[in-house]
Parts: C-alpha cells; structure tokens; sequence
C-alpha cells in the first residue's frame, strides 16, 4: 500500500465509514514504515517475531502483539512521534495514567487524534440531550491525567469553561495501600470542600466526576443541595459504577438531572459515552470507532468470549498519531450483543481485576 492510500483512510473524517481492515493495513504500513514510523516502534519491528506490514492484515491479526504498554512506563516521549509528521505533530500533552500497577505509562495527545476524539464526543453529548454554553466542574484528577484535559475541551467546545479541583488520587491510593483510611477521609473531605466552594460562588451546569467522589457529595445535604439548584447534566467516569448506586443517584439524589457514565482508557486514547438503554441493569459501552475498538477475552486462552460471557477487556488504538494494539485492561466486563456493522465488542457490568500484572488492584477515588 503507497503511503497516501494509507493517509486516505487514516485521515478519513469523523463519522466516516472506514473498513476496519483497510485501517489495519494503514495503520501497520504507517507505524512500520521507516519514514513514517515512530522509533518506539521501528525499534522493536526485529523483536516482534513477525512483519506487521505482511501479517497483520485484519482486526484479529491485532492478537499477535505483545503487551507494549508497560515499556511506556519509561520511554522517552520523543520517541512517540510518528517520523511521518516531518516536525509538524502537535502536541497537545503529555498524558499518565493512574499508575494503579506500578509506575505511570505516558502517551502523546496529537492535535489531530484530540479533534477526531472531541468531534465524536460532541456527537454523543448532542444525542444524549447535554446543554451548550454552561459551565463544567471537573471533580477528577488534575495534573498529568488526560481526565484533565479532556474535561477542560467537553466544556470549551461546548461554549464554556471549565472549573476544576487539586485532586491527586495516587495519594489516596497510597493511603489505602498502607492503611490510612483515617487520612484518605480527611483528604476527600479536604477535596469536597474545593467543590463545595465552586458551586457556592459559580455558575456551573455540568459536572464530570468519578464515582467515589459523587457518593461522598451525596451524602453532604448542602453539596447536593447546590447540585439540584444549577446542575443539568453529570458524567461519571474513572472507575466502575454498580447498578443500584447508579440507580440511587438518578432516581432519588439528582432526579431529573442527567447521568451518563464515560468509559475508556488512557492507554487507549479514548472513551464513550453510555448507551442509553441498559441491559440486564447494567449500563453499555459500544466501541466509539474501528481507531478505538474493546474485546472481551478468557484471561488465560485470551480468546474471545461469547455474547452474556464475562472476560478481560482488551482495548486497541489505530490511528495516525498513535499504535496501542491488543492492550489487556485492568476490567473485567461481560459481552454484549453489539449493534449492526460495529467493530469490536460491546461491554457491560465494568468491574476491576482483583490482581494486574502480579499487583492488588486498589482503584481508590478514581
């Protein structure tokens, strides 16, 4: 394939139709090429044990990619940056993830994957019923999580601003791992009052917090209080949300407020929003494009499991900007039917994995 046959489909609009296949094929003749690929890459192509640009040749030719992400944990940045940009790529951060299994990897957000992202994004809050030109509160993490960036862009593109809390969650992490339980209360009480300050003195319409963190506001008659009176909209995201938590907050907490839960990945470059209808009681997480795509797999055989099975998630990313491929979450999710023409698994009752990588998954606040 000519380097501008793979651009075609790699640079095809939001919302196009792409053959998920012909954007395998790009998306390895990009990555692999000396001239376009990235040294992360280029760097590990003898080690692979395979030619991607002659063997990967469909979405379940993805499966014979080792898990890469862990080397991202100390990788130079620099070294992201697909050499086909010529000096061009953008760079809109530097993103980390929670660092719940040991040190925190680092991906690139280009300018171009963000726009797709965002594009989408806005798409799904249109169908979904959320307002324009109000203010958002972020409750989530700050610093180098992209929960922060991508907070600050919903509000932008919306027409207005985002509010935001100091809140580490590594911290309240630490804290649980070492049993200080007495220290992560009076942090999270600490963070609540950043909030509580917000709604008090702004004008705010949205929020976008994890699900520890809207339980605690629930329980502060004044905080809730001050949600009911403004608020239109709340997305929940981070971490998992049980069916009756969710149905507590909807129906009797914040009636007639929306709630709609975000799912993705840092290491995936993405996320989407909620189906709207549930299944089983459980909400559904689509796969949002054939460049973000979920599978749900046997941990141990990593094959497919069936529709109503519960298995790992494996996320891949195939863009431009980015090659995160046959990437093992840290949740696990049943199967669910997916809608027609879909590329991917759908998923639903997200939960986490006791154990990753040899480490006690503790999701904290986040």
């Amino acid at each position: 394939m000519r380097t501008a046959d793979a651009l075609a489909v790699l640079d095809a609009p939001p919302g196009a139709e792409v053959d998920p296949d012909d954007l395998v094929r790009a998306a390895m003749h990009w990555h692999f090429c000396p001239r376009t690929g990235s040294p992360f890459w280029l760097d590990r192509l003898d080690r692979l044990g395979f030619d991607p640009r002659t063997d990967v040749r469909t979405i379940a030719d993805l499966r014979l990619f080792p898990q890469t992400v862990d080397d991202l944990r100390e990788t130079a940045i620099e070294d992201l940056v697909p050499r086909g940009y010529d000096g061009t790529a953008e760079v809109v951060g530097v993103c980390e993830s929670g660092g719940t299994t040991g040190s925190p990897k680092r991906v690139l957000y280009l300018a171009d994957w963000l726009d797709r992202e965002m594009t989408t994004a806005m798409r799904a809050m249109d169908e979904r019923g959320y307002p324009r030109g109000v203010n958002w509160l972020s409750m989530g993490p700050s610093g180098p999580h992209d929960y922060f960036e991508l907070t600050g862009q919903h509000a932008r593109r919306r027409s207005g601003v985002r509010f935001a809390i100091d809140f580490d969650p590594r911290w309240v992490r630490l804290c649980l791992r070492q049993g200080c339980a007495d220290e992560v209360d009076r942090y999270l009480e600490h963070v609540l009052a950043q909030v509580e300050d917000i709604l008090r003195t702004q004008r705010v319409g949205a929020i976008q917090a994890p699900p520890p963190l809207l339980e605690q506001l629930a329980r502060n008659d004044k905080l809730v209080k001050l949600v009911r009176d403004q608020v239109q909209v709340i997305t929940w995201c981070g971490t998992s949300m049980d069916p009756n938590t969710r149905d507590l907050l909807k129906d009797e907490i914040f009636p007639g407020i929306g709630l709609w839960g975000l799912y993705g990945s840092t290491m995936a470059l993405g996320a989407v929003f909620e189906r709207p209808e549930l299944d089983d009681g459980d909400c559904v997480f689509d796969p949002p494009s054939a460049f973000v795509t979920f599978e749900v797999v046997d941990p141990g055989t990593r094959d497919p499991v069936a529709v109503g099975e519960t298995g790992q998630v494996v996320m891949h990313h195939l863009s431009k900007s980015a090659l995160l491929p046959n990437n093992l979450e840290r949740d696990m999710a049943r199967r669910v039917a997916a809608p027609p023409g879909q590329v991917g698994h759908s998923v639903a009752g997200v939960q986490p994995v006791e154990a990753f990588s040899g480490v006690s998954v503790i999701t904290g606040a986040y």
